[in-house]
């Protein structure tokens, strides 16, 4: 048996009749938009079939009026407006967007994004007071700002008019600006959860007065990049984003899309792996203005040469982060602890912490901050990730205090603190966490739509689903269950951490990867069914396309049997890491320390059964003499899993069994010749019967034993007076037979027979137990 990494939860589907006669949709489209929540006919045709009709109208934006009025005062008047934008993906689409819409209206614009390890996030009061001495009287602020209540009263004692174009949760005080245009601050918006550039869209859309579909790929990368909801606005903005991106004509992102190896349609997964991680990162490393120079410029030779920076970026940055992770993963191995988990140390490069934290939740199920220490100021600078049960962005507020600067929200935050605070925050926010949650809250949760047959799965099933896309944060891609007795199973990858598997059934064919769980193959047995989760799609390689599923999670329902015999080592050690309790058997315990890990319990078939508890797994190392006394052992333990390890050197089973003429040839020489001398004659009997050592032995001492020869100092001589008595009588000849029966049932039967004697086993212990708990 194998249990699951995560806490699967199926998903429920209505049960009530539901009228869609209209509407020609297969019964499972039917039944994954019912789990949406999608009851009615017309929101289920505007969920299949977007439409930009179904776009709010910018007007109903809170300020929004107030700000168009004064970004077109300054067109008039020639001031200079300066975007300021944030460097992630969402950040430098947004200034993207907003500044060449500008452009488009004839404005003197500019734009401003501010350096992460300089400056942090958000506007600050410096970059205000250069862009007042550089000219500027309007700033528009487009993906931060919401939380920039000082910065704000700068810009007004500066005389600059600040517009905050913002989609980040708003803080207790809003910043006094000339206009805030943010959803969550619009009560007569219909939809909150805009990102970004979501919200630049709709202030661009309003300048303009018209809608500017030209700035869709834009929109389609850092409203995917950035995580939020892809459902209503932001579902249809995505969806005709990634077509614009499919054939988008810009050359910066043309030549992103070269270095990402991204050929024709572009999907959410290109923009979520591969455009915005690439993005991202020069932020992280450096100035994100690269970023933007690259989806501004419209010379393709100079967009090819960004695009390689970008790319070597990108290659540093992966690198950074696989550096700190490790680095982490050593403080958090000292750590007593589980909670949240805080690691901080000076030199981790800033840009990246969010991406290890994303690592340490992963990894740990557990919420993380990860800090660089500043020596310099004493301070710990940083962000952090949380896992669903954990409202960080609350959490955090409850003690504000603590933090020189903080924001966020439930998932994801940002924070500077001093160095100073960085145990207490420890000590209450792991306070918090263990007053509101349980242990199983700490367990990631899988979601399950929907269990299917193997011969269900087929690129026409692929491409049903493929209606529901684009996926993301609460429209997840359908995952199913599948339990099927794979016909291969393998690691790859170059560092074996990866698992392929093949599953086969009449004409049907699947091939399974399960990324990152290389770990779980030797979990796997021969002819056993395993249940997996996963998403399903089509792998496409060279021009050949063949449906897979890739894997989330698997486990193993039934007991199992691990077929070690014949190795004459047996490393088991990836084993007993992940089993629970575990128990050894031997003839006499081993002295060798590391013939099994300390974490296994070590028995002999003499150790009293009832001594004995239930047993996850159990390592058999030798052959029992008695069957029964295995027996017994299985019974007492029941394991769910059982690793057979014997090695066999000297075979009573495949040696030839002396038969009634072998005894009577033997003993017949020796009335004939009086005495044998077992050293001198045993070649001879061994060329005469070709028999070996073993077998004369043998038959020597069934002789002895029965009282029908004498034998001293190795000659047998016929003893005059013996008792007329049956070879099965001997002691010897039975243990022989025993023998022989043992090594047939354990070690030469074949691996369904051996498993079959083994859940018999547990079988006919579970009977016994139910007997007894019953009374019968």
């Amino acid at each position: 048996m194998l249990q699951s990494i995560m806490k699967w939860k199926y998903t429920e589907t209505i049960d009530e009749p539901i009228n869609w006669e209209s509407m020609k949709i297969s019964p499972l489209i039917k039944e994954l938009l019912l789990q949406r929540g999608i009851t009615d006919e017309q929101t289920a045709q505007e969920f299949l079939h977007p439409s930009l009709d179904q776009l709010n109208d910018p007007h109903k934006l809170e300020n929004i009026k107030i700000a168009g009025d004064r970004v077109h005062q300054a067109i008039v008047q020639n001031e200079r407006i300066l975007v300021f934008g944030d460097y992630d993906a969402d950040g430098v689409s947004s200034t993207t967007l907003l500044l060449q819409a500008l452009e488009e209206l004839g404005a003197d614009c500019d734009y401003y994004i501010p350096n992460r390890f300089t400056e942090g996030y958000g506007p600050n009061e410096q970059a205000f007071r250069d862009a007042a001495q550089n000219g500027f009287t309007v700033i528009i602020t487009v993906d931060t700002g919401i939380a920039s209540v000082h910065e704000a009263n700068v810009a007004k004692e500066l005389g600059i008019d600040l517009i905050v174009t913002d989609h980040h949760e708003p803080q207790e005080k809003l910043p006094e600006a000339l206009a805030i245009i943010h959803p969550k601050c619009s009560p007569e918006y219909g939809f909150k959860e805009l990102a970004g550039v979501g919200v630049a869209f709709k202030l661009a859309q309003y300048l303009l007065g018209y809608f500017p579909k030209q700035y869709l790929d834009l929109v389609a990368i850092g409203t995917i990049a950035d995580l939020v909801p892809l459902v209503d606005e932001n579902r249809v903005l995505a969806f005709f984003g990634l077509r614009s991106l499919s054939t988008t004509k810009r050359p910066g992102l043309t030549a992103l899309k070269q270095v990402c190896n991204i050929n024709g349609d572009v999907g959410e997964d290109d923009v979520g792996f591969l455009i915005g991680p690439r993005l991202n990162a020069v932020g992280r490393l450096q100035d994100a203005d690269l970023a933007v120079q690259l989806l501004m410029t419209n010379n393709m030779d100079e967009a090819a040469q960004i695009a390689e920076m970008v790319q070597s970026i990108n290659k540093e940055r992966q690198k950074i982060v696989s550096d700190i992770v490790r680095e982490a993963d050593k403080m958090i191995d000292s750590m007593d602890q589980h909670g949240v988990i805080v690691v901080a140390k000076e030199g981790w490069n800033q840009g990246v912490l969010g991406i290890v934290a994303s690592n340490l939740v992963r990894k740990y199920d557990c919420p993380a901050i990860v800090l660089s220490i500043i020596p310099e100021t004493g301070q710990a600078k940083g962000s952090a990730r949380s896992i669903p049960a954990f409202n960080l962005f609350q959490n955090c507020m409850k003690q504000r205090e603590l933090f020189d600067a903080f924001g966020g929200h439930s998932q994801a935050a940002g924070m500077t603190l001093p160095l100073d605070n960085v145990q207490p925050l420890r000590e209450k926010l792991n306070n918090l966490i263990h007053e509101q949650l349980t242990e199983e809250d700490f367990t990631q949760e899988l979601e399950i739509n929907k269990t299917v047959a193997l011969p269900e799965i087929n690129e026409l099933l692929v491409n049903e689903i493929a209606q529901l896309a684009p996926f993301g944060m609460s429209n997840p891609k359908p995952v199913f269950q599948l339990n099927q007795i794979p016909a291969d199973a393998r690691q790859i990858g170059s560092r074996k951490n990866h698992l392929k598997v093949q599953f086969r059934q009449e004409n049907t064919s699947l091939d399974g990867i399960g990324f990152g769980l290389g770990h779980l193959h030797p979990f796997i047995s021969p002819a056993t069914s395993i249940t997996v989760v996963g998403e399903l799609g089509i792998n496409e390689w060279n021009g050949n396309k063949k449906v897979q599923i890739v894997m989330k999670d698997l486990k193993i329902a039934e007991k199992q049997l691990f077929d070690h015999r014949g190795k004459k080592q047996i490393d088991i050690s990836p084993f007993s890491c992940d089993y629970k309790s575990q128990t050894a058997v031997f003839h006499t315990i081993p002295n060798e320390t590391g013939t099994v890990p300390d974490n296994v319990n070590c028995i002999t078939y003499d150790t009293d059964v009832n001594e004995l508890e239930i047993t996850d797994t159990v390592y058999l190392y030798e052959l029992p003499d008695e069957l029964h006394s295995l027996q017994q052992i299985i019974q007492r333990t029941r394991p769910n899993n059982l690793h057979v390890c014997f090695h066999l050197e000297n075979s009573a089973y495949m040696n030839h069994f002396p038969n009634r003429e072998d005894f009577k040839w033997l003993y017949a020489l020796v009335m004939r010749r009086k005495q044998i001398n077992l050293t001198e004659d045993l070649e001879m009997m061994k060329r005469a019967k070709n028999w070996t050592k073993d077998q004369i032995l043998f038959m020597s001492d069934v002789f002895f034993e029965l009282g029908f020869v004498k034998i001293e100092k190795g000659v047998i001589s016929i003893n005059s007076n013996p008792v007329k008595r049956d070879l099965s009588e001997s002691l010897a000849y039975q243990r022989r037979i025993s023998r022989a029966e043992i090594e047939k049932v354990l070690y030469f039967s074949n691996y369904e027979e051996l498993k079959n004697w083994f859940l018999n086993c547990v079988q006919d212990s579970e009977i016994s137990r139910e007997e007894v708990t019953n009374g019968l």
